[in-house]
């Protein structure tokens, strides 16, 4: 959670590991799924596909494509060229944090293949939105820019 030497708290990852942050991105996601449902013309398995699609691409901008920290801080730079996922936990692997993130697109997924009776069409759209919110949480891909996408 300490980006530098000096101890200082990097507030763009401090909020990942604040009380009650868990409840409320799951209540954030029933929100968007529930929003997604009070549409006449959205089916139950087009509405957790919808929510799977919105949720990963929105976790993938927001935590590994943005870099650098909006507040000033007193790491000198050291995180001007990492994603927010790399400064989530100072960079440890498989923390509990890290694990919830990983764990809420496996399971929008599971709801929505189960929710689209595995629909070919629905389960290939799933499988790539899966590899989009899962893949860059990886460990291999920590502080890997693929194809230089975002090196800057």
């Amino acid at each position: 959670m300490f980006i530098s030497s000096l101890g200082a708290p990097n507030p763009n990852a401090l909020w990942l590991n604040s009380r009650g942050m868990w409840f409320g991105y799951v209540l954030m996601v029933a929100f968007l799924h529930f929003l997604l449902m009070s549409v006449p013309f959205i089916t139950t398995g087009m509405a957790w596909t919808l929510t799977h699609l919105i949720h990963n691409v929105g976790n993938y901008v927001m935590f590994h494509y943005i870099k650098g920290t909006p507040y000033t801080t007193n790491d000198q730079g050291d995180a001007r060229r990492l994603t927010n996922w790399e400064q989530i936990d100072n960079g440890d692997q498989y923390t509990a944090t890290r694990k919830f993130l990983i764990a809420v697109p496996v399971v929008l997924f599971l709801l929505a293949s189960f929710y689209t009776i595995n629909s070919f069409n629905h389960s290939v759209v799933n499988l790539l939105v899966l590899c989009i919110g899962v893949l860059p949480k990886l460990p291999y891909f920590h502080r890997l820019r693929l194809f230089g996408i975002n090196k800057y």
